[in-house]
């Protein structure tokens, strides 16, 4: 049972920032987090990647006030997507049409629902970003569903600032990601737990 969830928990993250990847690289919008990974990158000039391992140490640290504490799938998640991320937008070849760009977003926004799905249901830890939003629903006793619109507003709001991807893919993600992640959790339920899985990381990003 251990070794499935592990092995389960770096493949989910593996094509999660596989899906990232695709995602980008499609170039017509991208989640919320990734507008704002993809803006911080172009004012540095950092990678992708090594912006998204930044990103969630940083916000693995504003755990600490909360006394949040992470998982092995916590820390797995701030080094696997981005390192996974950069690999992979280096092996991307150029895709010149839209049409084969519309293709190839479709393609990360469906193995983006299958990976969070097979990460969350391993259950070793949120990500950071939904450890965060989890911390301050209890913190201030609002819902889930106005912490995390709250929290993914000011980031894509930020990140489209800073120059990062909003377009259509932004809106597909946020009307798609939900309705796609929720029918796999049980399916990719490691435990086979018989209680519902919270609901808290399937209205991402990301979730990472």
């Amino acid at each position: 049972m251990l070794f499935r969830r592990l092995l389960q928990l770096y493949l989910g993250l593996a094509l999660y920032g596989t899906s990232m990847a695709l995602m980008v690289h499609a170039n017509l919008g991208l989640d919320p987090w990734d507008v704002f990974h993809q803006g911080v990158a172009a004012q540095l000039g950092w990678s992708f990647g090594t912006v998204v391992i930044v990103t969630g140490a940083l916000v693995l640290l504003a755990w600490i006030p909360f006394k949040q504490r992470p998982g092995l799938g916590t820390l797995s998640n701030v080094v696997v997507l981005g390192v996974v991320a950069d690999a992979m937008l280096a092996l991307l070849p150029p895709v010149p049409s839209i049409f084969a760009r519309a293709l190839l977003f479709t393609a990360g926004l469906l193995l983006n629902a299958v990976a969070t799905a097979a990460y969350i249901g391993a259950r070793f830890g949120p990500g950071p970003r939904d450890g965060l939003m989890t911390a301050l629903v209890k913190r201030t006793g609002g819902s889930v569903r106005l912490v995390r619109t709250c929290i993914e507003v000011s980031v894509l709001l930020l990140g489209w600032v800073l120059g990062g991807g909003v377009g259509v893919g932004t809106v597909a993600y946020a009307l798609l990601i939900g309705p796609l992640v929720q029918p796999l959790l049980p399916i990719l339920d490691a435990t086979r737990a018989s209680t519902a899985l919270p609901d808290a990381p399937v209205a991402t990003s990301r979730s990472a």
